[in-house]
């Protein structure tokens, strides 16, 4: 389609808009970022075999429960943006006051070289969604709520995390002039896991140390399904009324956590037992990124030797918590909170000496989860980069 069509007003009349179709655009539509983030420092190339196993039905278990379709922009040979518009219908399920809801679509994946390409694209976008009955759009989500949400809009003067994702500065500015506004912040926080918590936090984790209620365990490799499942149990019932949730399929959660295995060490997962009953988890990874930010994203010809050397005794400097819930029913008390800084300190202490890490990330944390940026708060973190999620009617 031309970037006009469809609604779009775009004075480039030699840009043209394509669904992805075939091998030849599917590397069109994984190579641009190499182009787009040629000259940033702070972008991490993605593994593209593993970009690709994202895109593609079969190797990821999203598109189960999803449907999609990839767009490129042109101008002649020139590749000048990509963009994916889908439909997650585990949350159209879900309640709209939560953020989702019947009728929402996405879009994601995005990256563009200039402003009508840009436009075209989001265009493009929003048809697709148009045509398959959405009648709201909430992005950049890629692709799943559980991957990379959000635009980044503060902290582009450091890289990214393991999971966390990268963008231009601009793009905010192209993404509202198409007509969204902010649905929702996301962001980390970051802090120096050297030093010690503040008195009150010692106090208050030697308080569950002497409590026989209390036991914080790490977690164990060998019996890995059955760790998954517990913690996908209070994972689910923990966020079960966060904006944004979407449920995790059983699927899904084998294919994560084979995906995540390499990197799992069991000192770095804890679960809280409560009275012997798990009420409790934290996760924690070795910072990825550290190691495939020389890879230029391929692991050929030496780069596999190189990760698989980094795998076997991970020594990063930083430390990221994608995942962390209490049950329910101890929600804003001063359990819920013990159990969190217990966990936190315990996670911190074998960062810095078995893995000699320095720093400590946490998040995504949405900006009104009053307990999460509590917590963060009260050892010393600070807000490093932040994501929105944009939202915008489809008349």
């Amino acid at each position: 389609m031309r970037a006009q069509d469809k609604g779009t007003a775009v004075a480039n009349a030699d840009l043209v808009i394509t669904p992805v179709s075939g091998k030849a655009d599917l590397k069109d539509f994984i190579d641009l970022p190499w182009a787009i983030y040629a000259d940033d420092p702070n972008w991490v190339p993605p593994l593209k075999d593993e970009v690709r196993k994202l895109l593609t039905p079969g190797h990821n278990p999203f598109h189960e429960h999803a449907e999609h379709c990839y767009f490129l922009a042109r101008r002649g040979r020139e590749v000048t943006g990509r963009i994916s518009a889908h439909i997650d219908h585990l949350a159209l399920s879900m309640p709209p006051e939560q953020g989702m809801g019947p009728g929402t679509g996405n879009f994601g994946l995005f990256e563009a070289k200039d402003a009508a390409s840009a436009a075209a694209l989001i265009g493009a976008a929003e048809g697709w969604l148009r045509a398959q009955g959405m009648s709201r759009v909430l992005g950049p989500i890629s692709l799943s709520i559980w991957e990379e949400p959000g635009l980044l809009v503060k902290g582009f003067d450091h890289p990214p995390t393991v999971m966390m994702g990268h963008a231009r500065p601009v793009y905010q500015e192209w993404i509202q002039a198409a007509g969204y506004t902010p649905a929702k912040t996301l962001n980390t926080f970051e802090l120096d896991i050297t030093q010690d918590f503040p008195p009150l936090i010692q106090r208050i984790v030697q308080s569950g140390e002497r409590n026989e209620r209390i036991n914080i365990r790490k977690v164990d490799k060998s019996r890995f399904d059955s760790e998954a499942a517990i913690i996908l149990s209070i994972l689910n019932d923990a966020w079960d009324r966060n904006w944004g949730f979407v449920p995790i399929t059983d699927h899904e959660v084998a294919h994560f956590g084979k995906e995540l295995k390499p990197i799992v060490r069991e000192d770095l997962i804890r679960i809280a037992e409560l009275d012997g009953e798990p009420v409790a988890f934290m996760m924690t990874l070795p910072d990825l990124n550290e190691a495939l930010a020389p890879l230029n994203g391929s692991l050929l010809p030496f780069g596999w030797a190189k990760l698989l050397w980094w795998l076997r005794r991970p020594r990063c400097r930083t430390m990221r918590v994608p995942l962390m819930g209490v049950v329910q029913r101890l929600q804003s008390s001063r359990m819920a909170s013990q159990l969190a800084f217990m966990m936190i300190e315990y996670i911190r202490r074998d960062a810095v000496v078995e893995y000699g890490s320095s720093r400590g990330e946490i998040g995504w944390i949405l900006d009104d989860n009053q307990g999460m940026v509590a917590i963060a708060e009260a050892i010393d973190s600070r807000i490093n980069k932040s994501y929105v999620i944009y939202e915008k009617p489809l008349g």
